[in-house]
């Protein structure tokens, strides 16, 4: 009896951060309703999008980072506007107003997301492709595969050339049934206690924190993020990277001096693996420049884009 007992209780320790996540809502169109700009409905699922910026000019598509949805880009797409610039944001798989399909998240899992969208959108002309955090691997796979499509990439904070993500995820990445209890189980404590202690930051988005934070009310986004943490973010970024020097595809990369998350030894990555490509950094900057130091990156934007 006693050890009946005690297996029912290991497997429900074992089984209670899945069921926990299965009884999370799904996103639905009626929850959709509610947000801002539109959906395409793409092959794996709807992905919202907005138009920003300017009513016409050259176009700048904007791909954001692992956990952040597109809201992220607002300040940034803003000063572009301002600078006579089409903006195109959108929610990546599993992230913000996007459908939550299953599969593994690499890069091509991106790639194809953002080629159904151009697309959906007859979207044909040459773009500038802004790549954030885990968007700057999203980003770099896009234009190693469609250089033709593109005027320039710009690179926020780039992953893909090192990151650290601490201990645990190194454990989640590399454990395949351990790590992804320990994920489910621990997860959510640690995004809130990492958005937490970016509170009492000077940001250009408000109530920033809250709005991440609500990501992990549904259903799939854990999985999503545990997904490219395996998929995306693991991947040998050389060749791409190798491959768009060879193009001749003009790049400008943009870092944070004081990130803790991509550190800024990436700067010497990427010289290695092309030479042409134009590289800037921001002092006093953390990973979350994008929405605390925007005016900065606009500004070196608007020295360095081509129109």
């Amino acid at each position: 009896m006693i050890w009946w007992v005690l297996a029912v209780l290991v497997l429900t320790v074992l089984l209670a951060p899945f069921l926990a996540e299965a009884l999370r809502p799904a996103l639905s169109n009626a929850d959709r309703a509610d947000a801002p700009g539109q959906m395409a409905d793409l092959p794996l699922g709807p992905t919202h999008y907005q138009w920003l910026g300017a009513q016409s000019g050259p176009l700048i598509v904007c791909v954001h980072g692992l956990t952040t949805p597109s809201f992220v880009w607002y300040p940034i797409a803003a000063g572009l506007g301002r600078l006579g610039f089409r903006v195109l944001v959108y929610d990546l798989y599993g992230r913000g107003w996007s459908a939550r399909p299953r599969g593994a998240q690499d890069s091509d899992f991106f790639v194809t997301q953002l080629e159904d969208l151009l697309d959906a959108l007859e979207i044909d002309e040459p773009i500038t492709l802004m790549g954030y955090s885990m968007g700057g691997v999203i980003a770099a796979a896009f234009a190693a595969r469609h250089a033709d499509r593109l005027r320039q990439l710009v690179l926020l904070a780039p992953a893909g050339m090192g990151h650290d993500l601490g201990p645990i995820a190194r454990l989640v990445v590399n454990h395949e049934w351990l790590g992804a209890w320990l994920f489910m189980a621990l997860y959510g404590r640690q995004f809130r206690s990492a958005t937490e202690a970016e509170r009492g930051l000077d940001t250009s988005i408000d109530n920033v924190v809250d709005l991440q934070q609500a990501q992990l009310r549904w259903r799939g986004f854990r999985g999503a993020v545990l997904s490219s943490m395996r998929g995306a973010l693991d991947e040998d970024m050389a060749p791409a990277h190798r491959a768009i020097a060879s193009a001749g595809l003009p790049v400008l990369a943009i870092w944070a001096r004081e990130d803790e998350v991509i550190p800024i030894s990436g700067m010497g990555r990427l010289a290695e693996w092309n030479r042409d490509a134009r590289q800037e950094m921001i002092a006093g900057a953390s990973h979350a420049l994008a929405y605390t130091h925007d005016a900065e990156v606009v500004d070196l934007l608007d020295v360095l884009l081509t129109r």
